[in-house]
């Protein structure tokens, strides 16, 4: 894509999100999902992946394991860990990549998981969301569209999903990787 090419993206759908933890089947039995035991045999991959690293570079963390969103979502707590986060997440993101590999390695099959380490995505998920109710207050209030900076693709989607729950506006994503942002407008 080009600067000029723009990707807008749409409202998540509510109604799609499914229960976290197990699914009833149509008659009413506990049985668990086939989607929910692959994201949950994600998880389980990625935390043997994450402890024996922790192991080897001699860090303390305890794994938490969840699936949020159609996603496996693992996350590190415990003392410092923020050499696992690095300047702006940019270590986070490598080791998410790293871990997603890991899984796609044993399951055969593209991991979509969500890491996070020390609740470092959950605050950042949160200062993207009030910049975007902010921004998108500013850019109804003028009329005048607003270009945010370059943000990788986590942090673009939470924008994208916070704007498009404030009526009057809408978002697009414009330029290419790693200089890719969302640009908020008034809906036409």
């Amino acid at each position: 894509m080009s600067d000029t090419d723009v990707e807008t993206t749409a409202a998540p759908d509510e109604a799609a999100a499914p229960d976290e933890g197990a699914v009833t089947g149509a008659d009413g039995t506990g049985r668990e999902d086939g989607a929910e035991s692959l994201l949950v045999q994600e998880g389980d991959i990625a935390a043997d992946y994450l402890e024996r690293l922790l192991d080897i570079i001699d860090f303390d963390g305890d794994i938490d394991l969840d699936v949020e969103n159609d996603r496996a979502a693992v996350a590190i707590v415990g003392g410092n860990l923020q050499a696992l986060v690095g300047a702006r997440g940019e270590t986070l993101d490598a080791l998410q990549e790293l871990t997603r590999l890991a899984v796609q390695q044993q399951t055969g099959v593209r991991s979509r998981l969500m890491l996070d380490v020390s609740g470092h995505r959950a605050a950042r998920r949160e200062e993207l969301q009030r910049l975007a109710t902010e921004t998108a207050q500013r850019v109804s209030d003028t009329g005048e569209p607003s270009r945010l900076s370059p943000m990788n693709p986590f942090e673009r989607k939470v924008v994208h999903d916070a704007v498009a729950s404030i009526s009057g506006v809408v978002s697009e994503s414009e330029g290419d990787e790693p200089n890719r942002r969302v640009v908020v407008l008034v809906e036409r």
